[in-house]
């Protein structure tokens, strides 16, 4: 892979297009809010939105290859921008409403759009959060990178418009912008497969995230793909993935479209106002493939819930888990839970991609903790660190792609002769795609399992392995434990690193000698005697990105005697400052006194 190749030579195409390809009656979007309202959108109904908000984009000067930025809901609004920006031949980067303002700067600063949409009032779990003063900074700030016009969509709450500021130039409502069309017909801008369609981010959660340009053939091709043969979807299923507009699997759960399928679109808190109306809204929506995460399948566990006495959940057939690492207890958990007839699928795949490496495939068996099958067309293998395949050894290694696939990213926004891009994903084996996580096949099941990333890697002692080994463990200790986190710990004064194993505790409990002592037995029993965390501490909190995946990487770097800003991706920032204590190890033992891991 010395460079991004040229897929499909010639051949144009628009994704909007290809998306909207059905126009009847059938229901395209269930767009739901969290106080309860639920609306349905028929194919032709959508296709009408998308024409009229087009038609307004155009009239108003958007031009092939403007960026569009998006500060919206995971609604039916979000999905119409998204189509309408891709008919126009635009790019869109989309962000969550409660990303920070730094966060967002970050992002759109780099990429100056041209025109921002933008929610006004918002609900979650209960609170309504006025957005106006972010939605005024952001906007004030990037009037200097390029930004034309910025249009307010109504509250989430009452469905009025906002006010326009008037230290906003060029702001209108929504409903004022539309109305700026000349109701022209819909049209698509033929593009080539390589014509960037969005622009994603890395997690950024120690700096500045990098802008990652997706392709419209790409995000298509994969998307269906995956739709198809990992999920066997058509017109009879009904998608419901649990995501915001900030992270990818938004991005990747639309071509589900394409293939007739209905999508359930929630804005709000699975947990509000509680998991079991959350459950049974699955239920009765007719839910064919629920796309979640370890996170939620954990929190219905641990509240002892019984998701087949709240429901009959008679449609359900997949219950697709990422995300994060989905255990092996908990694997059998969810499939007791839900019952023998549901595919519990477990699948891997980026941000840097749009799209899964590994995946699920309907006609295989399945294993606890394990992932079913490479994706189609992913030339996955295991690399050691010298660059040898070691997938068929049991031996863990670094998740790689040898060849190129239409997914890869065409390059990073604003990235001088693609230096960022190169060193991002060829610097450890030239040629060949490293994505950063570490993984291991089982040599009897041919199951794939991720164990966590390989820049978090645990290596006390010269042994690797990933921090979802130790969380597979702690399972068994889920009616004491709230959550954890794992990470690796070598200073500059430290000849080798050593394992820090952090817990939070359920409310009316507290980290005691005997429960370090059988949490250490227990690791020791389950993987081996060199698993065993050097120290494990009590913690009040274990910091997340708003996309609800842990963040080690950061707390190794703040453990082992790095300075860091967090960026707005940190959905709990303050946490972070919990950790630089423990860089002082020394001065920190002497004061509690807790005896070391006898190994």
């Amino acid at each position: 892979m010395s460079e991004v190749p040229i897929w499909f030579p010639g051949a144009r195409l628009n994704y909007a297009e290809n998306i909207l390809r059905h126009n009847g009656d059938a229901i395209a979007v269930t767009s739901v809010r969290e106080m309860g309202a639920i609306e349905n959108y028929t194919f032709r109904q959508l296709r009408s939105m998308v024409r009229q908000l087009a038609a307004a984009m155009r009239a108003n000067g958007l031009q092939l290859g403007d960026r569009v930025a998006a500060i919206v809901t995971n609604a039916i609004d979000a999905i119409i921008i998204a189509l309408a920006t891709s008919s126009v031949g635009a790019i869109l980067s989309s962000t969550a409403p409660d990303m920070g303002t730094q966060g967002i700067l970050d992002r759109y600063r780099q990429v100056g759009p041209k025109f921002i949409f933008s929610e006004t009032e918002v609900i979650y779990a209960g609170k309504t959060i006025d957005l106006m003063p972010k939605v005024s900074e952001v906007v004030q700030d990037l009037d200097s990178h390029g930004l034309q016009r910025v249009i307010l969509l109504p509250s989430t709450k009452t469905g009025v418009d906002a006010k326009i500021p008037s230290d906003i130039r060029a702001c209108c409502t929504l409903s004022a912008f539309l109305a700026t069309g000349d109701d022209r017909p819909l049209t698509f801008e033929q593009v080539s497969f390589a014509h960037p369609l969005y622009i994603l981010y890395s997690s950024g959660t120690s700096g500045v995230p990098k802008c990652i340009v997706h392709s419209g053939g790409g995000v298509l091709m994969n998307g269906m793909k995956e739709g198809s043969f990992a999920y066997n979807m058509s017109s009879d299923d009904t998608y419901f993935q649990y995501t915001t507009t900030g992270w990818m699997m938004w991005n990747a759960m639309i071509p589900s479209l394409a293939n007739g399928t209905r999508l359930i679109a929630y804005d709000g808190s699975p947990f509000h106002p509680d998991v079991r109306a959350f459950l049974k809204f699955v239920s009765d929506q007719g839910v064919t493939i629920l796309g979640t995460g370890p996170r939620f399948l954990t929190e219905v566990q641990s509240n002892g819930i019984e998701p087949l006495k709240l429901a009959s959940f008679d449609s359900l057939r997949v219950i697709m888990s990422t995300g994060a690492v989905l255990t092996a207890p908990m694997f059998e958990w969810t499939q007791e839970a839900f019952g023998p007839s549901v595919h519990i699928a477990s699948v891997s795949g980026g941000t840097d991609i749009c799209s899964g490496f590994v995946t699920a495939a309907p006609t295989l068996p399945t294993y606890a903790g394990e992932i079913q099958v490479k994706s189609l067309g992913m030339a996955v293998e295991i690399f050691d660190h010298e660059g040898k395949s070691i997938e068929d050894t049991g031996l863990p290694g670094e998740l790689v792609c040898t060849r190129p696939h239409p997914s890869m990213p065409i390059r990073f926004w604003g990235d001088k002769n693609d230096e960022k891009y190169r060193k991002s994903y060829f610097d450890t084996y030239p040629g060949v795609w490293r994505q950063g996580d570490f993984m291991v096949k089982n040599p009897s099941t041919k199951g794939l399992i991720i164990l966590g990333r390989s820049d978090g890697v645990l290596n006390p002692s010269g042994v690797r392995f990933g921090s979802a080994e130790i969380y597979s463990v702690l399972e068994q200790f889920r009616d004491v434990l709230d959550d954890s986190l794992c990470v690796g710990q070598r200073r500059p004064e430290d000849k080798d690193e050593r394992v820090l194993l952090f817990l939070k505790m359920r409310p009316g409990h507290q980290l005691s000698d005997s429960l370090s002592n059988s949490i250490r037995e227990a690791i020791r029993k389950a993987l081996s005697a060199r698993h065993v965390p050097a120290y494990i501490f009590e913690i009040q909190e274990i910091p997340y990105t708003v996309n609800n995946k842990k963040i080690e990487i950061a707390v190794k770097q703040i453990v082992s005697g790095s300075n860091l800003k967090p960026s707005g991706t940190v959905a709990n920032p303050e946490s972070l400052q919990l950790y630089y204590k423990y860089r002082n190890l020394e001065q920190l033992l002497a004061g509690i006194r807790r005896p070391k891991a006898k190994l």
